[in-house]
């Protein structure tokens, strides 16, 4: 076993929640092992950390496992996915939800999300990836899946030595699957839908706009897949019109719409695009949605990430009629909840209307956050009234 012997002091965030020890933490390493496999984390003076998957090929070192000195094995990892899904179970999801929220579940690089009867899997790190198997076979044990999609089609693993990779893990089966979101039938691409295969972290957003769109006209932008969308509609909306540039998003929010009876307008077409237009044409809406991708996935373009977020928030501003709803949203982690706040009140004041924050939201209770470990609170929601 290695033997991970850190700098002065650099113990304190550890054993204050954050999950992980970047190799420049490190004062040196003893011992000999596997890559992926667990090692001992001490403190200067020789105090024992944790425990903890390790990396030589990663920036971040070590994640940690546990503070506990105590026997890895497979009774440990399905001993806290029983736990993850408890927690889910409890508050009373049930068709579709995340059951394994990585770090924030304390089983890091490991993300499972149920979609009705199938499971959709991400091995994020390498001390998960070279579980995989052991993974499968507790899942399987746990939640008799009809089957097992595995979407490690991400960047990050990159960083962690490791190929990008999809496919089925379990089970032979059609990866569009059908979940029930909010009361309304949603078809899922778990082959290519985005992320896991839908942005679950927004189900209770969604569901929220019941608040704000009775007889009501609406801009969905971003729509993906259309679950604001369709919960808008569900929710007496008279009118919405959804916006994505994929046509593939466009299609599954026209299938989904039909599989719900629910008449939406679409346009496939850039929205930054599609909202300077709408300005120029003088067309309002009395609720404007925007659920943008991550436009900053790195510390190094957060300030590019903060004008296009400012961009298409000054437009939705200028588009929201008197009295109307602007509902912005951010899953960038780099654009912290100040950043964002700050990006508002720049939008609002360059934008010249008057408005106030009705509501301040985040991801969904299945993607809670760990306290210590603020990388984990990456979506951030507004609900803004322009008065």
């Amino acid at each position: 076993m290695y033997t991970v012997i850190l700098k002065k002091n650099e113990e304190k965030k550890v054993l204050n929640g954050f999950p992980w020890v970047y190799a420049n933490e490190v004062y040196k390493i003893e011992g000999k092992d596997a890559q992926g496999s667990v090692c001992e984390v001490r403190a200067n003076d020789g105090r024992f950390v944790g425990l903890g998957f390790i990396n030589h090929q990663s920036k971040i070192l070590v994640r940690i496992l546990t503070l506990k000195n105590e026997l890895i094995d497979g009774d440990f990892f399905k001993n806290r996915i029983i736990d993850a899904v408890n927690y889910r179970k409890e508050l009373g999801y049930d068709d579709n939800y995340r059951a394994v929220f990585a770090e924030s579940d304390y089983l890091p690089g490991l993300i499972v999300d149920k979609y009705g009867e199938y499971l959709s899997v991400q091995f994020l790190c390498l001390g998960m990836e070279v579980r995989k198997q052991l993974i499968v076979d507790i899942l399987v044990e746990l939640f008799s899946p009809k089957g097992i999609y595995e979407r490690s089609d991400v960047a990050v693993r990159k960083k962690e030595g490791l190929e990008e990779r999809k496919g089925y893990l379990y089970g032979e089966f059609e990866p569009k699957v059908q979940i029930i979101e909010n009361g309304l039938k949603m078809v899922v691409d778990l082959e290519n839908g985005q992320k896991t295969g839908y942005f679950l972290d927004q189900k209770e957003n969604r569901d929220n706009l019941k608040y704000y769109v009775k007889n009501k006209t609406v801009l969905d932008c971003f729509c993906n897949e259309g679950g604001f969308s369709l919960c808008a509609k569900k929710y007496g909306a008279k009118e919405v019109t959804a916006v994505d540039i994929s046509q593939k998003a466009i299609d599954l929010v026209l299938e989904n719409a039909k599989l719900n009876r629910l008449d939406i307008n679409t346009v496939t077409d850039d929205v930054f695009k599609v909202l300077r237009d709408y300005r120029k044409e003088k067309k309002t809406f009395d609720v404007v949605v925007l659920d943008p991708p991550a436009f900053t996935k790195s510390s190094d373009t957060v300030k590019e990430g903060y004008k296009g977020y400012k961009d298409i928030n000054i437009n939705g501003l200028k588009i929201v009629n008197k009295g109307g709803y602007l509902i912005t949203c951010s899953c960038s982690q780099h654009l912290t909840l100040n950043l964002f706040m700050q990006m508002i009140k720049d939008s609002v004041k360059e934008s010249g209307v008057k408005a106030k924050l009705v509501e301040l939201r985040m991801q969904g209770k299945d993607h809670a956050t760990t306290i210590g470990y603020d990388e984990s609170l990456y979506l951030k929601v507004a609900v803004i009234k322009v008065i």
